[in-house]
C-alpha cells in the first residue's frame, strides 16, 4: 500500500477521496481505536478488505456506510432499502456481498461508487433471517439463523456474477439440531485446510464444520467447552475468532487443520465492548461494531465500532 517517496496514497471509496499519508498507511498505532458511527445506524456487519477502509451495514434500514480505519471518518456509501444489511464480506474486485436479514436476499454493492450490481432471492419471508457470509474460491455462502440452510451464490472464474437463477439451497443435516424460535447458524468461515465450511450455532454456543457439496455437518469437538452468543467468526490461519455477542467477549479457538477438534484458548473483553456482534481484522487490530442490542434504539442513539489488538 505504500508509495516512495512520502507521497500519500489515494483511496477512492464512499464517493470521495481519503488520503492516507503514505507514512501512516501501515502503521497501525495511529489509526484510531474508536470510529464513530452515524447516530441512529444500528450497526451489525463489518468487512474490511486490503485497503484501511472499514464498511458496515445498518440493520436498521440497510445502508452501508464506509469509514477510513486511518481517520475514523466515514460516509453513507449506499443507502439502504429498507432492510436490514447484516454480514458483509468484501472481495478482491471491490464488491461487497450484503446478507439481508428479514428480507431473505443478498445484494452485491460496488463499493467505488455504491452503485447496486445484483440483488439476490434467497428465501421468503417470514421463515428466514439471512445472518453472515463467506466468500470461497466457489462464491460467495449465506447463513440463515432461522432455516436449516446455507445459501450459495457460485462465482464464475472470471469473477462474473450469477443470475438469479443460480442460488443453490443446500440443507443443514448431520449434528446441527434446530432450536426453535431461537438464533441458529450464524457467523460463517471457511476450514484451515480451505476443504469445508465452519459455522456457530449462536443458540447452543457449538461450532460445526460443514461439507459444502452435501450440507453434511459434523459438530467440532471443543473438549467439553462452548461459545455461547456466538455471532461473527474470522479465521487466522487454524485460529478462530469467535464473537460472543451479549457476553461483550471474544474466545480464541485453536483447530486443527481439519477443524475436527479445536481448543477454547482464552477469551479476551474491553469496557468498551457494548455487544459487538462482528469482527474484521486489519493489520495487527480486530475492528468490532458495537451492537448496543440491550440499549433501546433511537435516531439519536450513539454507535460506534472499537479496535483491539489482534491475539496472537
Amino acid at each position: 500500500m505504500r508509495r516512495a517517496l512520502g507521497i500519500s496514497i489515494a483511496l477512492a471509496c464512499f464517493g470521495v477521496t481519503v488520503l492516507v499519508p503514505a507514512d501512516r498507511a501501515d502503521r497501525g498505532p495511529a489509526f484510531p481505536v474508536t470510529i464513530d458511527l452515524p447516530a441512529g445506524f444500528q450497526p451489525e456487519g463489518i468487512a474490511i478488505g486490503s485497503l484501511p477502509v472499514a464498511y458496515f451495514g445498518s440493520r436498521a434500514d440497510g445502508s452501508i456506510y464506509a469509514a477510513s480505519l486511518v481517520s475514523g471518518r466515514g460516509a453513507i456509501l449506499s443507502p439502504g432499502p429498507g432492510t436490514p444489511s447484516l454480514g458483509l464480506e468484501v472481495d478482491d474486485r471491490g464488491r461487497l456481498f450484503v446478507a439481508g436479514g428479514t428480507a431473505g436476499d443478498a445484494r452485491v454493492i460496488d463499493t467505488r461508487t455504491g452503485a447496486l450490481l445484483a440483488g439476490y432471492r434467497l428465501a421468503t419471508p417470514p421463515d428466514t433471517f439471512v445472518n453472515d457470509v463467506v466468500l470461497t474460491p466457489t462464491g460467495a455462502w449465506f447463513t440463515d439463523s432461522r432455516a436449516p440452510v446455507l445459501y450459495h451464490l457460485p462465482v464464475g472464474d472470471d469473477g462474473a456474477l450469477p443470475p438469479p437463477a443460480a442460488v443453490l439451497r443446500r440443507p443443514l443435516t448431520g449434528d446441527i439440531v434446530q432450536v426453535p424460535g431461537a438464533i441458529n447458524a450464524n457467523g460463517i468461515v471457511r476450514t484451515p485446510d480451505g476443504t469445508g465450511l465452519i459455522i456457530v450455532q449462536s443458540a447452543t454456543g457449538k461450532l460445526f464444520r460443514v461439507d459444502p457439496a452435501t450440507g453434511a455437518t459434523r459438530q467440532i469437538d471443543l473438549g467439553g467447552e462452548a461459545v455461547p452468543n456466538g455471532d461473527g467468526l474470522l479465521l487466522h490461519g487454524s485460529t478462530l475468532v469467535v464473537v460472543q455477542n451479549r457476553l461483550h467477549t471474544i474466545a480464541v479457538v485453536a483447530l486443527d487443520p481439519a477443524s475436527a477438534t479445536g481448543a477454547v484458548e482464552r477469551r479476551l473483553t474491553d469496557p468498551r465492548f457494548d455487544v459487538p456482534t462482528t469482527v474484521a481484522a486489519y493489520g495487527g487490530r480486530l475492528y468490532l461494531p458495537n451492537a448496543r442490542f440491550t440499549t433501546p434504539p433511537s435516531p439519536a442513539t450513539p454507535y460506534n465500532a472499537v479496535a483491539v489488538e489482534r491475539p496472537r
